[in-house]
């Protein structure tokens, strides 16, 4: 296939956290140059970007706003940007946040890390794995494992969703290999709900 064409309103709407709703793009269309998605915010007050930092993954990011209106804060400042503003953070390690100030409003996301081949996200994965039936969703996390490799969070994330459905087995292994490559996940098991069966 040459061209793919969808509309924004076609997009898959999984809810994340603060009323933002991730609008996949990269997956839907398969794009492997560049990280691309949109964010929906339905109410005022709602996030449309989550509030992060790129410095594990040291990407740049621009932000488009596409409909509606949004105030983003940028470390200590805060910016307006109606329909049609562009943001583009060149700073990995600048906290930043956006929230909706029009119902609906829809920002779109580009971002990669400078001077290298770009390497999809893992969570782009479990976003979808969580809102998907478990058993799809342990699968959804076994493909991000076999197409990103070996990373804690892949690893973490399928523990949760095995130890939800009952695969204590399965999630103590997996949970065990996530604190492997990433010691600092143990912290997050600690207090995770999902893993109460398996810690």
């Amino acid at each position: 296939m040459t061209y793919q064409v969808a509309h924004l309103d076609e997009l898959d709407r999984i809810p994340v956290a603060h009323g933002l709703e991730w609008r996949p793009i990269k997956r839907r269309f398969g794009i492997q140059a560049f990280g691309v998605n949109a964010y929906t915010a339905e109410k005022v007050g709602d996030w449309v970007v989550e509030e992060h930092t790129e410095s594990s993954l040291r990407h740049e990011e621009m932000y488009m706003v596409v409909r509606g209106r949004a105030r983003f804060t940028l470390g200590e400042k805060e910016v307006e940007a109606p329909a049609g503003t562009i943001v583009f953070i060149s700073d990995p390690d600048l906290k930043r946040v956006a929230v909706s100030e029009a119902e609906g409003t829809t920002v779109l996301a580009v971002g990669a890390k400078p001077g290298e081949a770009f390497t999809p996200s893992a969570w782009e994965w479990y976003f979808q794995a969580y809102h998907e039936p478990l058993e799809q969703g342990i699968e959804t996390m076994r493909g991000g494992i076999e197409e990103l490799g070996e990373q804690g969070a892949l690893y973490y994330h399928l523990a949760c969703l095995e130890a939800k459905d009952g695969r204590f087995e399965d999630a103590r292994a997996h949970l065990a290999r996530a604190i492997e490559l990433e010691p600092k996940l143990s912290e997050s098991a600690a207090k995770d709900d999902d893993l109460k069966e398996v810690r």
